[in-house]
């Protein structure tokens, strides 16, 4: 075989010799490819929410209520176009209000009753054992809240899980975001009175990470997060507005900065002079984008614990294609970085390795056994791997940190 030159290797060296390579030279960032808090301007944001949302834009609409679409669930139930309905509710999501109401989603409230005696159980049982559920954005304990509620309603009453999930609003609005193989996750949050209000955000995925560290995430990634989840509510109990239900501030998820926005003092004022709540009764469904500005509110009444189903859904595409142990990897390549660092590799080439063998995301994780820690996240397998390069541990101590979050992650 000597003597024989590949032809492609052959005129790649000739496009590219070896010995004449010259640095390469780029034009400055464009404009909007990366955002950053300088961006949030909140004049701007006005011009966004300031809108007055119009019925005729939205025909299967039965009312504007505060400027939120309200649809009555039964009429939909009746209507022929599925998909003409499905179009409008996207609309509604993406460009319009950013969140509809459906009146009674679930017109046979004995299924309602049936989970809410699950959830209560649950309940009971958590607080039997002294557990206090974190929650993202209040007090642990001021609330009670039932982690991974999907699962554990089901393994406790699969009859009443079964009545609750074939419920046919909440597959078709799903289904209008997300498309199918949709995946439901479910929390059961339960403000006590006095329960206080939350601050106003954004949800998952980016509005669980620091400015800091949405801001690493291109512009193109802000505008994506918000149709990779549906957020929505199902009402357990009637909510008069002095029982805190969720208020809202409609548009706004039509901000691209809003990710970093939303935890500016200015943006913080803004949206408690604008925000609106809508009563709920029991079996009404609420659904909203999650780049939505949302905050519950402060449970005013003397005597109702209001109970909400919070269902967070999430695409099918939100997922790597093949299945990779990287807890073996990481381990495995431990010991390279340890070298390789000593050696005097930079902080780059540690964290680029990092980044291709360690899990760089803590979600999905069981948050009953590994709650937020100095922030709105646990940390990740690769914020673990990158504590232990750091303070040089050996590594049987990463093998034993990894294999405990791992078990912490697990329902």
């Amino acid at each position: 075989m000597t003597g024989l030159r590949h032809p492609v290797t052959e005129v790649a060296a000739l496009r590219h010799p070896v010995t004449e390579r010259t640095p390469m030279s780029f034009t400055s960032v464009p404009r909007g490819a990366w955002l950053s808090e300088r961006d949030c301007d909140l004049d701007a944001f006005r011009a966004h929410v300031e809108r007055t949302t119009d019925a005729a834009d939205y025909p299967g609409a039965a009312s504007v209520e505060r400027n939120v679409l309200v649809y009555d669930s039964e009429r939909l139930r009746a209507a022929p176009d599925r998909r003409g309905v499905q179009a409008e509710l996207v609309r509604a999501l993406s460009d319009g209000p950013g969140i509809v109401v459906f009146r009674a989603a679930f017109p046979d409230l004995a299924v309602v009753d049936a989970v809410t005696a699950v959830f209560e159980a649950l309940i009971a049982e958590q607080r039997a054992s002294g557990a206090a559920a974190g929650d993202h954005f209040a007090k642990p304990g001021a609330n009670d809240r039932v982690w991974n509620a999907l699962e554990k309603a089901a393994l406790y009453d699969p009859e009443a899980f079964a009545g609750y999930y074939a419920n046919d609003v909440l597959a078709l609005v799903s289904g209008a975001w997300l498309g199918p193989g949709y995946q439901v996750t479910s929390q059961v949050n339960v403000v006590n009175p006095g329960g206080a209000a939350q601050t106003a955000h954004r949800d998952y995925h980016l509005g669980f990470l620091s400015n800091e560290a949405a801001a690493a995430y291109p512009a193109h990634v802000h505008r994506l997060s918000p149709v990779l989840t549906l957020q929505g509510a199902v009402a357990h109990c009637d909510m008069p507005v002095e029982t805190g239900p969720t208020m809202y501030l409609p548009y706004s998820q039509t901000y691209e900065p809003g990710y970093l926005a939303w935890r500016l003092p200015e943006f913080r004022a803004y949206f408690e002079e604008r925000q609106v709540q809508l009563p709920l009764a029991k079996g009404d469904a609420v659904f909203f984008n999650p780049a939505l500005f949302h905050a519950a509110g402060t449970n005013r009444s003397r005597d109702v614990r209001r109970m909400a189903n919070l269902l967070q859904v999430s695409s099918a595409f939100g997922r790597a294609m093949e299945t990779v142990d990287r807890e073996a990897v990481a381990n495995a390549v431990f010991p390279v970085l340890l070298k390789r660092r000593a050696e005097g590799w930079d902080e780059h080439r540690l964290h680029h390795v990092i980044a291709a063998s360690a899990e760089g995301y803590p979600f999905p994780t069981n948050l009953d056994n590994d709650p937020p820690v100095d922030g709105l996240a646990p940390p990740s397998a690769a914020d673990v791997v990158r504590r232990a390069l750091r303070e040089d541990w050996n590594p049987e101590a990463l093998r034993v940190a990894l294999r405990a979050g791992a078990e912490r992650r697990e329902s």
